[in-house]
């Protein structure tokens, strides 16, 4: 079993490419903050998009669920510089973006939908379902985008918050 033998999985580590110092970084690597709130944070939002997945399937028409969790997902990442909190906060902001909205949101769900309805010769329905996609996250983002000042996305993006 894989870390039954710690000097095992040295070995392979090894045999991948990464050296007993590349190890190290990666093992340092996951002990800083940063890493484990972006763990905690990709994973929640992944399993609130799995949970949203499961309450409200997306039938064999247009993919709302999916639609909704990107927009959703869009507004919430855009409205983010708009919160105090958030600003001041790197760990926060990271958390929240990049973390939680990252595995909440989800581009290579919309493109397997969007090919199964290409698939099924439904065409009309994949290209409002890709565009309708595009553009309502677009006007998600440019709504959230005037909840905050200038100054206030600057300091945003200052703590790296819109990475």
């Amino acid at each position: 079993q894989p870390g039954d033998d710690p000097g095992q999985d040295q070995h392979e580590a090894i045999a991948a490419g990464v050296d007993d110092a590349g190890l190290a970084q990666h093992v340092e690597l996951l002990r800083r903050p940063f890493d484990r709130l972006l763990a905690v944070g990709g994973a929640l939002g992944a399993l609130l998009r799995w949970c949203l997945g499961e309450a409200f399937p997306d039938g064999p028409g247009f993919p709302w669920t999916t639609f909704g969790i990107n927009v959703s997902g869009s507004l919430v990442l855009a409205a983010l510089p708009a919160i105090a909190a958030v600003r001041r906060s790197q760990l926060l902001a990271v958390g929240l973006g990049t973390g939680v909205l990252g595995g909440f949101t989800t581009l290579s769900t919309c493109s397997e939908q969007t090919r199964t309805l290409l698939v099924d010769g439904r065409t009309a329905l994949a290209a409002a379902y890709l565009l309708g996609t595009l553009a309502a996250c677009l006007v998600a983002v440019a709504v959230a985008h005037r909840w905050s000042s200038p100054l206030e996305q600057r300091e945003f993006e200052d703590e790296e918050g819109n990475e």
